[in-house]
């Protein structure tokens, strides 16, 4: 039976070549399934064999220590190099596409809150 190893929702294209790499490399028997055409299947890597999930499971825990290590000091060399944007920056570059936002956001809330009122509670 086909045991769930590695969900693939959310994660970036490298870190999900690079298990499939680690995988292969150690020669672990597994498929993948996709999201399917509208993206409501479940995007995974499966084990074919029951026997390699503590190995593979192992092998994905120390995959995922080394790679938390590596972006987090990617992180901290482009937060050091002025490469990542804070919400202040964004503001800067474009206020008129940020404060539209915001008020979409305030129309959603008040449309809400006077329809709830209106209906009765």
């Amino acid at each position: 039976m086909a045991i769930l190893l590695f969900s693939l929702r959310g994660v970036p294209e490298d870190e999900a070549y690079e298990v499939r790499e680690l995988l292969t490399e150690h020669e672990i028997n597994f498929y993948e399934t996709s999201a399917g055409n509208w993206g409501v299947s479940m995007p995974a890597l499966w084990l074919r064999d029951d026997g390699e999930l503590t190995k593979a499971r192992q092998l994905l825990d120390e995959y995922q220590v080394q790679r938390q290590t590596t972006q987090r000091q990617l992180y901290l060399q482009r937060k050091q190099t002025g490469e990542t944007k804070s919400l202040f920056m964004h503001f800067k570059e474009k206020p008129l596409h940020i404060l539209s936002y915001l008020a979409v956001m305030c129309l959603v809330v008040y449309v809400s809150i006077k329809l709830l009122f209106e209906l009765g509670l």
